[in-house]
């Protein structure tokens, strides 16, 4: 039986966690794919902080905003992993 929360968890905790998963994975990414690969292994990476967001938001058990931070996870996580991609490309493109 579930009981109604008199004090709600916080939420932005599982948002910036999905953020800082983007962030390992599209360091990992970065690392350890050939420049040439690196393109069509971050889709995945974005798949997986897809998947991952959907999970900690579920796991909290709040209906009330799901949909809101499912989405401010996903696009925080496709920022981050943009900005890292970005990195990495000018890194490629300047050294030659």
């Amino acid at each position: 039986m579930a009981t109604p929360a008199l004090a709600p968890q916080r939420t932005f905790a599982g948002v910036v966690a999905v953020w800082i998963a983007a962030a390992v994975v599209a360091l990992a990414i970065g690392i350890i794919a050939p420049p040439e690969w690196r393109s069509a292994w971050m889709p995945l990476g974005m798949a997986l902080c897809l998947v991952l967001a959907f999970g900690i938001q579920l796991r909290t058990g709040r209906s009330q905003g799901f949909i809101e931070r499912v989405a401010a996870s996903s696009l925080g996580a496709l920022l981050v992993m943009g900005l890292v991609g970005v990195g990495f490309g000018l890194a490629t493109l300047f050294a030659g």
